[in-house]
């Protein structure tokens, strides 16, 4: 049901990732270290573990601290990654300036108006899937019926990428999160993903539309100040990370439900501030972002009792911080009700999640809508049966059987 390293520690310094022994929680081991602690990695790099609510947060806005890939301390979480990142960076790899510069040449297609005006847009892509899935045969696998094209279809519309490759580039994505590739495996993806938006630059230079790539093929790309494949880097990020995550959290955030029955039905009956308060609670409770926001530090910082000295790679772990109970009431239990806004499930500080609004659009509509046209759902296996994505970046389910 869920994955193990089956490594143990080496000079008392704890593997990491660490086993999950429920599907739906932090590892344990995360809550028997102390809050500020080295961790070994994939290549014997031993980085900071930061767990507590407090310092996860105090990390992430911390100027002291780089979300530089490129720097040597920096934490990878594999081989396939360090070399995925060293060929393609995006900005949420880099720092000041930089970062800044190429992160506003989008903050106006995410603002929270413009992601609101997309609801209806978004209402009528699940209800149409949700059609799909009613005429279908039973059971049916709920991920590539309606998980993964509700994100696929709402950010293919945005950037300007046609649906039809959808195979494509979700083929291309899985190489590109996961955690086995091998290097070689990671840097092909990156250039067959790198290569095919990059001729949709050239020609939207051309034949621009509405789109993201469009206004950044004219306005960048066509007047010199970037190239047609440091645009294609800035889609690739948008592409990957607009459908894979929120794919995910449809998919496992259903899978909590499904075993929660009471907090699904008050999902499926309760008003839009329940429906907003759900999807906040199942993005602290789940956290899909399992391996933690690698960062390094750029002086020395000292934080729970320990000094991280400069150079020193650091995770700050967001999935043990949104279980943090000076942060969260009872903050094992699944509360749809509770108001959990403050999580960190989306990052913190300047790298915050450029399109958190629209993943909790699609997310109140994929949740709203799901349960409520077909009441009756329920999982076609035992949960026990659910292949979880231990061995990805994102964490998820490889694929959920639902009947009804």
């Amino acid at each position: 049901m869920s994955g193990s390293s089956g490594r143990c520690p080496v000079d008392g310094v704890p593997a990491f990732p660490m086993t999950r022994r429920c599907p739906f929680d932090p590892p344990a081991e995360l809550g028997e270290l102390p809050p500020v602690s080295r961790v070994r990695l994939w290549n014997g790099s031993t980085p900071w573990l930061v767990t507590r609510y407090g310092d996860v947060r105090a990390v992430l806005r911390d100027s002291r601290v780089s979300a530089d890939s490129d720097h040597p301390g920096y934490p990878h979480q594999s081989a396939a990654s360090a070399a995925r990142r060293h060929r393609a960076k995006s900005f949420i790899t880099m720092d000041g300036a930089e970062h800044a510069a190429q992160r506003k040449l989008l903050t106006g297609d995410f603002l929270v108006k413009k992601m609101e005006a997309l609801r209806p847009a978004i209402q009528r892509i699940v209800d149409d899937l949700v059609d799909g899935l009613l005429a279908g045969p039973k059971p049916a696998d709920l991920v590539p019926a309606f998980a993964l094209p509700v994100p696929s279809l709402v950010i293919c519309e945005l950037l300007g990428v046609p649906y039809e490759d959808r195979v494509l580039f979700q083929d291309i994505t899985k190489v590109m999160v996961s955690r086995t590739a091998t290097p070689a495996e990671a840097v092909q993806a990156t250039e067959e993903l790198l290569a095919y938006l990059g001729g949709l630059v050239e020609r939207k230079v051309a034949a621009p539309g509405d789109d993201v790539l469009s206004k950044l093929a004219v306005t960048q790309y066509a007047t010199g100040e970037m190239t047609a494949e440091e645009v294609a880097s800035m889609g690739q990020l948008l592409l990957v990370a607009g459908h894979e995550t929120t794919a995910n959290m449809i998919a496992l955030g259903t899978a909590a439900l499904l075993a929660h029955p009471d907090q699904l039905e008050l999902v499926r009956t309760g008003d839009a501030d329940l429906l907003r308060r759900a999807v906040e609670e199942l993005l602290r409770y789940l956290n899909i972002t399992h391996t933690g926001r690698r960062r390094v530090a750029t002086a020395d910082i000292e934080l729970g009792g320990e000094v991280i000295r400069a150079g020193d790679g650091i995770i700050a772990a967001g999935d043990a911080a949104n279980r943090d109970a000076a942060a969260f009431e009872d903050p094992g239990r699944l509360d749809v009700t509770r108001e959990a806004r403050h999580h960190v499930a989306f990052g913190y500080g300047v790298h915050q999640c450029l399109g958190q609004t629209l993943a909790r659009v699609e997310l109140q509509v994929a949740y709203g809508t799901l349960y409520r046209r077909i009441p009756g759902l329920r999982l076609a296996v035992p949960l026990e049966e659910l292949a979880f994505k231990d061995d990805m970046l994102v964490y998820g389910v490889h694929s959920l059987p639902v009947t009804w």
